[in-house]
């Protein structure tokens, strides 16, 4: 029984996969923009939230959350792009994501809007989403 233990333990360790994941964030004003990359053996998944309160260019704009996430497929050096297929229309909303060693910008389609309405948005405007651990 013992050695059973023992075989089944060292299979665990043997095939265990390491995940590495980074945080970025971005504060501009009362936007907040939180990007997660997880990345497992080669599958990389990408979580984009954003928590909006209206600045005081924005008066009459109600506050929002959105958040997208889905599996993320590289395009080049340090890119990666997330496309998440809207449920209620025929669209897609693509996430461009480049990565810097301190950092990341985003970019997003026009479809986007499906995901993230009124004043929320995912693109980070060119401004750098700052890594943390």
């Amino acid at each position: 029984m013992k050695k059973h233990l023992i075989v089944s333990i060292l299979m665990l360790v043997s095939g265990g996969a390491i995940a590495n994941t980074d945080h970025y964030l971005l504060r501009d004003g009362k936007h907040i923009h939180h990007l997660k990359i997880t990345t497992l053996n080669n599958e990389v998944t990408v979580s984009a939230d954003v928590d909006f309160e209206p600045n005081a260019d924005e008066a009459g704009s109600n506050a929002c959350s959105a958040e997208v996430s889905g599996e993320a497929k590289s395009t080049g050096e340090n890119e990666l792009v997330l496309k998440k297929h809207s449920e209620s229309e025929a669209s897609y909303c693509e996430l461009k994501i480049k990565l810097t060693p301190t950092g990341a910008t985003v970019e997003q389609s026009k479809d986007c809007d499906n995901f993230a309405t009124g004043i929320c948005h995912f693109s980070s405007d060119g401004k750098e989403m700052v890594k943390f651990k």
